[in-house]
């Protein structure tokens, strides 16, 4: 095993924010004064106020990720290992251990290094594994509390733990994990998954076991507020609009993707899809959203059940395809390829991971480790990542 330390993986955000913003220079026009988005200081800024997933748009990779291996990381939460698969073979091509539970492998601010999240459920002994996006070979893990889930303050200061069974977010050295402060959700049982207002100022984060959202001003660094969903039982990812104004949120319970109005925060739609809602995914044009149905309402459901995607529109939020699975599945969490052509998939009740041709539909199937859960896609178009399994920016 090439394990590396993560201080050598893991260059200063500085570099990384200067080859972001070299490519925002040479790549994009700067938003119109009248519509200009002001950000939190240090936040790159918003090229295009009416779809802030411009810069992720397909082939528009940042010279931070040149060199990277293209690959599909897979963390499998029962057999606490990492399975790598070639995205241009469909194959199985190295796997390693982790630490216990690893839940979701996810790309650091500066996109330099992916951490695989190893929560270790009901034990004292959590941790994160970095990985070397260019050897795609794991380093020394770090002790940390309870990683669930992780994401990144929009200017790069700091790694956001998801302490999931403390109820609370640990903000960390985005390098060293060092903890530097946290806050307190005692309301929102189940936080996990997020994701960040256009300008930067807050954060929505889901409460699982509570049917509910909580809102974290990322300034004061405070909870603004708890949301409960009107018809929600088990709320999970969540994604913003392209321009910035309404929050989707699926629902495992409810079967479906609320919309909720970030800035109000307040209910204001509802978007039936499959059984089991679970992942959000836009498209590199992020004219669509793939929403992933696990096939189930169960938290630990059996294999080959009714898993499918629907493909909503940003812009009418209907449905407008759905992309079922042949003999059954359970697709979770995952993330878009570089050129958009496939989304990638975790099968989380059956062992596999799915392949989806975002054309077609079609897919394709290859078995791995034991309930696999938030796997990534390296490398992602974009100027830096505010975690999860990529949200790119």
């Amino acid at each position: 095993m090439n394990c590396r330390n993560h201080s050598i993986v893991t260059p200063s955000i500085g570099l990384a924010l200067a080859l972001s913003v070299s490519l925002f220079v040479i790549n994009a026009p700067i938003a119109s004064a009248d519509l200009a988005v002001k950000t939190v200081p240090g936040m790159p800024p918003v090229t295009d106020p009416s779809n802030l997933y411009s810069e992720a748009a397909a082939g528009r990779l940042s010279p931070a990720v040149s060199g990277a291996l293209a690959r599909v990381y897979v963390p499998n939460l029962r057999s606490n290992d990492v399975y790598v698969i070639d995205p241009a073979t469909f194959k199985v091509v190295d796997r390693f251990k982790v630490g216990i539970n690893p839940q979701h492998v996810v790309p650091s601010w500066d996109l330099q290094t992916l951490w695989v999240t190893n929560n270790a459920e009901g034990r004292t002994d959590g941790s994160l594994t970095p990985i070397d996006t260019k050897t795609g070979k794991p380093g020394k893990a770090i002790a940390v509390d309870d990683p669930y889930n992780m994401y990144f303050a929009p200017n790069g200061e700091d790694a956001i733990v998801v302490a999931e069974a403390y109820k609370r977010l640990d903000f960390r050295d985005p390098h060293t994990m060092a903890l530097k402060s946290s806050i307190a959700t005692p309301k929102c049982a189940g936080i996990n998954h997020a994701d960040f207002s256009i300008d930067g100022r807050y954060a929505i984060f889901t409460c699982e076991f509570t049917g509910a959202l909580t809102k974290i001003d990322l300034i004061d660094r405070k909870v603004v507020g708890y949301l409960k969903l009107s018809k929600g039982g088990m709320p999970q990812d969540i994604r913003i609009a392209p321009d910035g104004k309404v929050f989707f949120v699926a629902d495992m319970m409810a079967d479906g993707v609320f919309v909720v109005d970030g800035e109000n925060f307040k209910e204001v739609g509802f978007i039936k899809t499959g059984v089991g809602t679970h992942g959000l995914y836009p498209s590199r044009d992020g004219k669509k959203l793939y929403v992933a149905n696990r096939g189930t309402n169960k938290i630990h459901g059996a294999k080959g059940g009714k898993g499918s995607v629907s493909v909503v529109d940003f812009a009418t939020r209907k449905v407008e395809a759905t992309w079922p699975i042949p003999d059954g599945g359970s697709p979770d969490m995952g993330n878009v390829t570089a050129d958009g052509k496939y989304l990638w998939l975790s099968g989380r009740y059956d062992d596999t991971v799915y392949a989806f041709d975002t054309t077609t539909g079609a897919v394709k199937k290859i078995r791995v480790g034991m309930e696999p859960h938030g796997l990534t896609v390296w490398p992602q178009p974009g100027r830096y990542s505010l975690g999860h399994t990529g949200n790119m920016r």
